[in-house]
């Protein structure tokens, strides 16, 4: 048994090459072999969202408070609230955030395939963060 007590694991803030705008990240746990997922809590300020990037074997989002916005590559800008769960499926390449005007705290998890959670890839273009969020058709 593992017991992580509340505060005892510093924050962590998002770092520049991977996320644009200021993000606190909360580690829950590590992702382990051979098949513990890592799980983190993200909290994301205004204008704040992640890099385009992929999860090898896929990613799920939890939206626990705020107000955010998800896209995967070739749809529409999304928006997310609290309660949502978003899956993404591996390979999919996508990024998630906060909205232009209120903050988004999510819980990711993801499992590492070889050692690897994630593969980064370039900025979100502000043109394409700002779109109006579109519909989807949800299950």
């Amino acid at each position: 048994m593992e017991i992580h007590r509340n505060g005892s694991r510093p924050d962590m803030t998002g770092h520049d090459q991977w996320f644009t705008g200021k993000i606190a990240m909360a580690p829950v746990i590590g992702a382990e072999a051979p098949g513990r997922p890592g799980i983190v809590t993200l909290n994301f300020l205004p204008g704040a969202r992640t890099n385009w990037h992929t999860h090898p074997l896929g990613q799920t989002l939890i939206i626990t408070a705020g107000r955010g916005r998800v896209q995967r590559a070739g749809g529409p800008v999304v928006e997310v609230l609290p309660g949502d769960v978003v899956w993404f499926s591996p390979g999919e390449r996508h990024w998630h955030g906060a909205a232009p005007d209120a903050a988004m705290t999510h819980i990711a998890v993801q499992a590492a395939l070889d050692g690897v959670t994630v593969d980064w890839n370039d900025p979100v273009a502000d043109a394409d963060y700002l779109t109006p969020p579109g519909t989807i058709e949800l299950k």
